[in-house]
């Protein structure tokens, strides 16, 4: 990973920005520890910076394992037209029209219920269900079901989970202590499906291949866009995938490990706006560029 220029005053260090000969046409975001602030909210710079964005031809994707109804609200004030990269791409959406989704077929879904009932049992822990309608939880105490809120807007308490009717493209755990120990306990379900920890508290199951890389190829291939002219930012595993799509891939000051040694270079913390300050850097460089 490029290291940022030291030779710059050391409270103002110089941003770690690429060359884009082929100029940029797409931009793919996840959302916590990313582009969300230290409120989890989207900062309000962003907003101006969407409008020149699109002005400059540049498509915005946030990508996110949140559903798709949470992502919608979140930019409903600039929703039309935009992309998103839901259930860590198992589910991609574009003004209201199904894009790409690959959902678990049923009989796995059925199992993997049967197992993490026996894995939760002793564990502060609770199952989550995405389908493309709604989210589904059996557990429906107010702090489980306040931690899914924030990622799942539209949330159904059900009495079985195995008796849900929808089409369920991602099965997520939430564990208060350590999801690497859920994940470990479904290691029985790796071939034909996957399991990644995706942040501190989640780990999630889905068909194997299904990543947020797999949904930004597909978007590309779309919109017509290469790889040389996509620019990407994450900070936690779930997010790898998608960097590697990316010429101009970005981990977050504050990132995990892994992602800082995959990506190519690095942003400013989502404490200080790291996402809207590179993105105004590069439309910058790209506007001298084209006088």
């Amino acid at each position: 990973m490029t290291e940022l220029d030291t030779a710059t005053p050391p409270d103002r260090p110089a941003l770690d920005l690429p060359v884009l000969p082929d100029g940029l046409r797409l931009a793919v975001v996840d959302m916590d520890g990313t582009l969300l602030d230290g409120d989890g909210e989207v900062p309000d710079t962003l907003w101006p910076l969407l409008d020149r964005l699109a002005a400059a031809g540049v498509a915005f994707a946030p990508a996110s394992g949140r559903q798709y109804a949470t992502l919608r609200r979140m930019f409903d004030r600039a929703a039309d037209g935009m992309v998103f990269i839901a259930e860590n791409g198992a589910y991609v959406v574009r003004d209201d029209a199904e894009v790409s989704s690959t959902a678990i077929e049923p009989a796995v879904v059925a199992d993997l219920v049967r197992t993490l009932r026996e894995v939760v049992a002793d564990r502060d822990a609770g199952v989550v269900l995405c389908g493309k309608r709604a989210a589904y939880v059996e557990r429906d105490d107010p702090a489980f079901l306040a931690e899914v809120d924030r990622y799942y807007a539209a949330r159904e308490l059900v009495d079985d989970l195995g008796a849900v009717d929808d089409e369920i493209v991602k099965v997520a755990i939430n564990d208060a202590h350590d999801p690497q120990v859920v994940a470990d306990a479904l290691a029985g379900f790796a071939g034909d499906h996957q399991v990644v920890v995706s942040g501190t508290k989640w780990a999630d199951v889905m068909v194997a291949g299904v990543h947020k890389g797999a949904a930004v190829r597909r978007l590309q291939e779309a919109l017509g866009v290469t790889r040389a002219q996509t620019v990407a930012f994450g900070d936690y595993l779930n997010d790898l995938e998608m960097l590697d799509e990316a010429a101009a891939s970005f981990a977050m000051a504050g990132a995990h490990p892994t992602v800082k040694e995959r990506a190519a270079h690095l942003a400013p913390a989502h404490t200080e706006a790291g996402v809207v300050t590179v993105l105004e850097a590069l439309l910058a460089r790209l506007d001298q560029h084209d006088r």
